[in-house]
């Protein structure tokens, strides 16, 4: 069943951080095709170069480089896209370090005692350090010029504990420090929703639950015992609630936090 609507996003411009992941590169995807003008970013390295590949034809696709935990470059960010004659008025922060990307760097996955404080660190930094300088960012550039929505990147356990059974016996865990940035984001949508409501901006937490990203068959049957819809979530199905933030049937929505984890938050 085709899922895109045509339009959905006419006339917006949105700017995505951690573009390159499986979650980002749908978003960028899927808002393409709805209509939007997406600046996608990301660390140079081979997320960005697939991006490109798979977009840089598009006229309505553009990227640009960025680290989300550097101060100076997240500072110049908006002057950046303001340069280039665009005027965004959607802005995901989806950007993340995940306990599976430090494993890919050539680390063991550390169990939580043996959990470094640079790791720990290093995540919320990025996870949470990141979004709080592009929120803030915005604030000295966009909020209040025209309207503005901020979209934050939560998880399904930024208010629930995980299920540490699932992992036994798996090449990777869940990571503390995920979990408290992810906890942390919806603490900055509800601060900020407040804080902008009177300039034309709105503020909200999307949740997702555990997306598929070939993930094996013992995984995948753990997690789905866990979730009403047994079963893990499709990239797409994300974005459809991601595209409904972004577009204007959301405009009377703000300071909420939107789970879309198949009915595990519900139990």
């Amino acid at each position: 069943m085709p899922r895109d609507l045509p339009g959905q996003l006419a006339g917006k411009t949105v700017f995505i951080t951690g573009s390159g992941g499986v979650l980002g590169g749908t978003y960028v995807r899927r808002m393409l095709a709805a209509g939007a003008r997406v600046i996608a970013s990301d660390l140079p390295g081979a997320r960005a170069e697939k991006l490109k590949a798979d977009h840089g034809g598009n006229p309505a696709f553009a990227f640009l480089e960025l680290d989300v935990s550097d101060e100076d470059q997240v500072t110049g960010i908006f002057a950046r896209i303001l340069d280039m004659g665009l005027q965004p008025n959607v802005v995901l922060n989806n950007a993340a370090i995940t306990g599976e990307l430090l494993m890919g760097a050539g680390k063991p996955f550390p169990d939580f005692a043996n959990t470094s404080v640079s790791d720990w660190e290093r995540t919320l930094r990025t996870n949470l350090t990141g979004a709080f300088m592009v929120a803030r960012q915005m604030d000295r550039d966009i909020v209040g010029k025209w309207p503005v929505k901020l979209i934050n990147v939560a998880s399904m356990y930024a208010l629930n504990a995980p299920h540490h059974e699932i992992y036994e016996g798996m090449p990777f865990r869940s990571f503390s420090a995920y979990t408290a940035t992810k906890a942390g984001i919806h603490g900055l949508t509800l601060w900020l929703a407040a804080y902008w409501a009177r300039r034309q901006a709105t503020v909200n937490t999307i949740a997702p639950g555990a997306v598929f990203n070939g993930h094996s068959e013992e995984f995948q049957r753990r997690v789905g015992g866990l979730v009403m819809q047994g079963r893990m979530a499709q990239p797409d199905e994300i974005a459809d609630a991601m595209l409904f933030l972004c577009s204007d049937q959301s405009d009377y929505i703000t300071g909420q936090i939107h789970h879309v984890d198949g009915g595990f938050n519900g139990w």
